[in-house]
């Protein structure tokens, strides 16, 4: 094992912590795709984490989060999201595993039908947590609603703690510096794995939404030397203050590890907001065709709101060319797909396809450059799965 990675795992020992998934995760080329798109494109199965059927890279850091909240001695944990958030459903089943009640605050992006409740939420009631819904009101913004609920829930923990039960708050996203360690310690997973397979990533893809998984990742990357570049696609809008952001909590994990490398977002963060439109929840296009994409040639399949959205992401920059660190074209590469999962893109030695038989993957053909047109619209009922 590399001395680096061997030093990085040692930052993580004796830090609060319960077991809750299956780790490390698999992870392995995608030879179909890598061949079609002319890449070394590999991924990492987070959706194998094992906690329940839809897993994902979040129980990393309730791994964290609830250690720290069994340490403090809390009964409770209070969380927020949106109606379908992947952190909020997690977070009920993590709490179940751990004796805990789960309270949840829910900021309707998208308000649910009461007679048709699907996907997360459903999971969030089977399961049995508090859940409040918190409407956006009239004069308000989707940010304006957040920040009411988690006012909203910061008084209830307040309320429960003083009658006696003690109560756990978990930023929306699980977006805290405790959260996040759970991230960097994946990243030194996954660095652990590209050495034992001789692979050198040139490039990590994730999708982000509160940042949490970003700043995890960029601190793990910090940890073990890496010169990977962590490409995040994002799944709503951000603000111009949201790198900064980033780069404090990558940077307060960091001070947790006891670490003295630091994160700085000019250099080691990069966001791509070109492929969350028309909104959070909320498909599209190339969203679509990527998940067919993955789908026929690989057989797997990921969400729309989420991966679906960063795997776009992923393949649009591998067609037009990597981008580099200042977001200008570059050469192909090697990628990591991160699919509630991380994908990686290596330098491939691999020649365009020698006639047109997979132009339907190509915005262009390879061989001749000529812009082609056409082809299946993915199909609508997958197309609205979250």
């Amino acid at each position: 094992m590399n001395q680096n990675i061997r030093n990085a795992k040692k930052y993580f020992e004796n830090l609060p912590h319960v077991t809750l998934g299956f780790f490390p995760t698999p992870f392995y080329k995608l030879e179909n795709l890598s061949k079609d798109l002319g890449v070394n494109l590999y991924i990492k199965r987070d959706d194998f984490t094992g906690m329940n059927l839809f897993g994902g890279n979040k129980i990393r850091k309730l791994e964290y989060l609830l250690g720290d909240a069994l340490a403090q001695g809390c009964k409770a944990v209070v969380t927020y999201g949106a109606t379908q958030s992947n952190h909020a459903m997690e977070t009920v089943s993590a709490c179940r595993r751990c004796g805990l009640e789960p309270i949840l605050y829910l900021t309707a992006v998208v308000k649910p039908d009461e007679k048709d409740v699907r996907a997360n939420l459903l999971l969030d009631k089977v399961m049995g947590a508090e859940i409040h819904i918190v409407d956006i009101g009239p004069d308000e913004t989707e940010d304006d609603a957040e920040a009411r609920s988690f006012v909203m829930g910061a008084e209830h923990a307040a309320r429960l703690t003083a009658e006696g039960t003690k109560c756990y708050d978990v930023p929306m996203g699980g977006a805290s510096h405790v959260g996040s360690i759970g991230f960097a310690a994946g990243f030194v997973e996954l660095a652990e794995q590209l050495d034992a397979m001789h692979v050198k990533a040139d490039y990590v893809y994730h999708a982000t939404g509160t940042g949490g998984t970003m700043a995890g990742l960029a601190a793990g990357r910090k940890l073990v030397g890496s010169t990977a570049k962590i490409r995040s696609i994002s799944v709503s809008p951000k603000n111009e203050f949201y790198l900064t952001k980033v780069q404090n909590l990558a940077n307060q994990v960091l001070d947790d590890l006891r670490s003295d490398v630091r994160v700085d977002k000019d250099a080691d963060l990069f966001l791509d907001q070109s492929y969350y439109a028309p909104g959070y929840e909320q498909p599209n296009e190339k969203a679509s065709e990527a998940i067919r994409l993955l789908a026929r040639r690989e057989g797997l399949f990921v969400d729309p709101v989420y991966t679906g959205k960063a795997l776009a992401g992923l393949i649009d920059h591998i067609r037009r060319g990597a981008p580099s660190s200042s977001g200008t074209p570059a050469a192909p590469r090697r990628f990591l797909l991160s699919r509630k999962c991380w994908g990686i893109f290596s330098k491939a030695n691999v020649k365009p396809p020698e006639s047109c038989a997979f132009r339907r993957f190509f915005p262009k053909c390879a061989r001749c450059n000529t812009k082609l047109r056409g082809g299946n619209r993915f199909v609508t009922w997958f197309a609205n799965y979250s």
